[in-house]
């Protein structure tokens, strides 16, 4: 991917960029937002399983670049993102959108802040922000240490209690890898967190006009399926695809997940059915 980065007053986001091959090059972007403290790199597999989509997977103020120097909020991160789409050539052209676990609820703000932009939403291991039904607390605290100690990665203590099951040696190889290639610090992590402080989707959802993937994980100990049950049950356009996996399976099930989300956007105008 070639790495590009934008600055604006609510800090630097880091993205990378990937053309399609020449059989995709006249569908739309599918801009990623990645999650907290994630990286751009831990996507690879993803973005590999998908060849025929120009992606622009954009990581969390602080990840990679310099911390921001003030809290932000997640309307701001969508004005920055159209500013980065704009200086990448897109223009106000129609994007499909991809939000995982935080970048989420801030795929849910970009879709009901420039709906004409953005064609269709996929959320993946999110939730309606703060108002959501929560995690296993140490599932949580795993997530944090493991992004605020991205050197210290250790496959039996901190993978298996985040994703839910034990990834194989050649995803923990890939997560390792992405954590340690976009760190972040202490700085940039709690203004992530500030960001999701006090936001919630929950009175808007049924605003979101566009045609609408939910995808989760039946085994998710950071953010349960039954926030997924509640974003297909509020969003008007909504299409409900569980994995039998954690918080990661866009890691460990890279291959499924690409295959759903290729099927959902190609689909034809209307309400996509999912397989």
């Amino acid at each position: 991917m070639e790495v590009k980065t934008v600055t604006g007053w609510s800090g630097s986001l880091r993205a990378g960029v990937r053309e399609a091959s020449p059989g995709g090059a006249d569908r739309p972007p599918l801009l990623i937002f990645n999650g907290l403290g994630a990286s751009l790199e831990l996507l690879e597999p993803l973005a590999a399983a998908l060849p025929d989509r120009t992606l622009m997977v954009i990581d969390a103020p602080g990840v990679g670049t310099t911390p921001p120097l003030f809290p932000y909020r997640f309307w701001t991160l969508a004005w920055l993102t159209r500013q980065l789409i704009r200086e990448s050539g897109w223009g106000d052209g129609p994007v499909d959108v991809l939000g995982v676990s935080w970048g989420g609820c801030l795929a849910q703000q970009f879709a009901v802040q420039f709906p004409r932009q953005c064609r269709r939403l996929i959320l993946a291991a999110t939730s309606p922000g703060t108002l959501m039904v929560p995690g296993r607390p140490t599932a949580l605290l795993n997530m944090l240490q493991m992004a605020f100690h991205p050197g210290e990665v250790s496959a039996t203590r901190w993978l298996a209690p985040v994703f839910g099951r034990s990834p194989d040696a050649g995803t923990a190889a890939v997560i390792r890898h992405g954590l340690r290639a976009g760190k972040s610090d202490f700085l940039s992590q709690t203004w992530q967190l500030l960001a999701l402080w006090g936001w919630t989707s929950l009175p808007w959802l049924g605003r979101i006009c566009q045609p609408t993937l939910i995808l989760a994980g039946e085994d998710d100990p950071i953010v349960p399926p039954a926030n997924a049950r509640l974003l297909a049950a509020l969003i008007p356009q909504a299409r409900l695809r569980l994995f039998p996996d954690g918080h990661g399976f866009l890691l460990t099930r890279a291959g499924q997940a690409a295959a759903e989300v290729e099927a959902f956007l190609a689909a034809p105008e209307g309400v996509p059915e999912v397989r």
